[in-house]
């Protein structure tokens, strides 16, 4: 089922949704035991930030990033024919200062024009105690801003990036609580990150990143690599992204 008007007003003003239902409790437990059979085989530091593009050869991932509730809720977005640019996995464990500096997705990605959503999908509970995302609502509107390195230490982000925010801006920080099977989905322009985990629990997403086929690629990602794009949804004429 795709978005409302409503939703699709509130995404393009405020730069994301939340609480969004992908599958029922049954089917996220299950999804949360195969995750866990992943981390085990992988590792724990492995697990935090490096099962990057795993949909290449875990099937469970793939069932979640061409899962349709999740794909028609892009396409009320950015139209009929998307890509899929990348799947990764952000875990933050128990008692550590592990975090996630305010940033734009899309300020290192070589996109041209620089638009994509990132839906969050809940392999977890994630709320304020075990460290959810939290946004600053309307900064996508502002264009991209220039990024520094973060000062202190723990930063999960690929090269430490940082955008600077105002002590305004940061009071109106929005937390987005997610149970298990449940997924949020924001602009790659939103400012956004998280605060560590202050739980024993861990707290696991699964991002999904998505453009419209108009995108083009002009640079290498925040990774220093090209980006192995699959046609989801719909029709490629563009061609822009090599296959892999």
């Amino acid at each position: 089922m795709g978005l409302t008007q409503q939703q699709i007003h509130a995404y393009r003003t405020e730069g994301f949704l939340s609480g969004i239902r992908v599958v029922d409790p049954a089917e996220a437990a299950r999804y949360r035991r195969l995750f866990d059979e992943l981390e085990a085989q992988e590792g724990r530091e492995t697990a935090r930030i490096g099962l990057l593009d795993r949909h290449f050869d875990q099937s469970f991932l793939w069932e979640l990033a061409t899962h349709p509730q999740i794909l028609d809720t892009v396409e009320s977005l950015i139209g009929p024919n998307i890509l899929l640019l990348a799947t990764h996995f952000f875990c933050k464990y128990g008692e550590e200062e592990k975090f996630v500096a305010w940033h734009q997705d899309v300020t290192y990605w070589g996109l041209e024009p620089p638009l994509a959503i990132t839906t969050w999908y809940a392999i977890d509970d994630s709320d304020r105690e075990n460290g959810c995302m939290r946004v600053l609502p309307g900064t996508h509107r502002g264009g991209i801003r220039r990024h520094g390195k973060a000062d202190v230490p723990g930063n999960l982000l690929s090269i430490n990036q940082e955008v600077p925010v105002t002590a305004e801006e940061e009071s109106r920080a929005v937390d987005v609580p997610l149970r298990a099977g449940e997924m949020s989905l924001h602009d790659g322009a939103l400012i956004h990150g998280s605060l560590p985990n202050r739980s024993q629990r861990r707290r696991c997403g699964l991002t999904l990143r998505y453009v419209p086929t108009s995108v083009r690629p002009v640079g290498v990602n925040s990774m220093g690599k090209t980006w192995n794009a699959v046609l989801v949804r719909g029709e490629d004429r563009e061609q822009h992204f090599a296959r892999p």
